[in-house]
């Protein structure tokens, strides 16, 4: 019993249990991005369209009965002329519809940056001015994000990360 009291002592200190062990990264990470935006346009032409529709009607383009004129294109853009519309049979009933869209007229030039073109359908910003626009960060992570002008993106990120294996 002697000799194996000390391999007993043993055992209830710990000494021949292996320790615990753990791998463990920890990673901060501070970033500023500062975007500043440049003057754009962009412009979509529309189209002519033209549509007529009727229920008991006759019409003309003014010389030709039951006529609806072929109209004319100039600069791309389509002009329907005149169309009228007689009732069939007066008294009854009728309906008449016509609609016109004018498109926009082709400019081989288009406008410089920035500029509002005659075109129906665009969007134009000016560039950003940066204004007070800045980020910092210091050496301790600090994060310092100040505002700009119009057309200016300021975004600050503070990233943890903590991975145990």
């Amino acid at each position: 019993m002697k000799r194996f009291l000390p391999i007993v002592m043993l055992l209830m200190t710990g000494a021949l249990v292996a320790p615990a062990r753990a791998d463990i990264t920890s990673r901060m990470t501070s970033s500023v991005q500062l975007t500043v935006n440049s003057a754009a346009t962009q412009m979509n032409r529309i189209g002519s369209s033209f549509s007529i529709t009727g229920n008991n009607v006759d019409t003309t383009d003014g010389t030709t009965a039951n006529t609806i004129s072929a109209g004319t294109i100039t600069s791309g853009v389509y002009a329907p002329g005149t169309i009228a519309a007689v009732q069939d049979d007066p008294g009854e009933a009728f309906s008449f519809t016509q609609a016109y869209t004018q498109g926009d007229a082709i400019d081989t030039t288009g406008p410089d940056i920035g500029d509002v073109s005659a075109y129906g359908d665009q969007l134009s910003t000016a560039a950003g001015t940066t204004g007070d626009l800045a980020g910092t960060v210091t050496s301790q992570g600090a994060l310092t994000v100040t505002a700009g002008g119009a057309g200016t993106t300021a975004t600050g990120q503070f990233v943890t990360e903590l991975q145990i294996n």
